[in-house]
């Protein structure tokens, strides 16, 4: 994804669900900053979840936080993709690195 990102969001801070922001950053790479209440058991899972989720999007220079209230891990997913969607403004998702 070449295109210039910008601020955006998904997702709600219901129980199970996921609140995801998608921040530009000026440094390379994808910066993860996790809030959970699960995170002490299941936190290594989950951000190898968000930072696979983002990888696939091809996306460089974010900052993705994430406030999580017990999601289902395709939930976390489907809200990272949604937010990095609606950040770069793609109105025809790349449907081949959404799986």
């Amino acid at each position: 994804m070449s295109k210039k990102l910008e601020t955006a969001h998904a997702g709600t801070l219901e129980s199970s669900d996921a609140f995801v922001r998608v921040i530009p950053i000026d440094e390379k790479g994808i910066v993860i900053e996790l809030e959970s209440s699960v995170e002490e058991i299941y936190g290594d899972a989950i951000r190898a979840l968000i930072l696979e989720a983002a990888t696939a999007m091809k996306v460089d220079g974010i900052k993705l936080i994430v406030q999580d209230k017990g999601a289902l891990d395709y939930v976390i997913k489907a809200r990272v993709q949604t937010a990095i969607l609606r950040s770069s403004g793609e109105n025809e998702p790349d449907w081949s690195a959404l799986s």
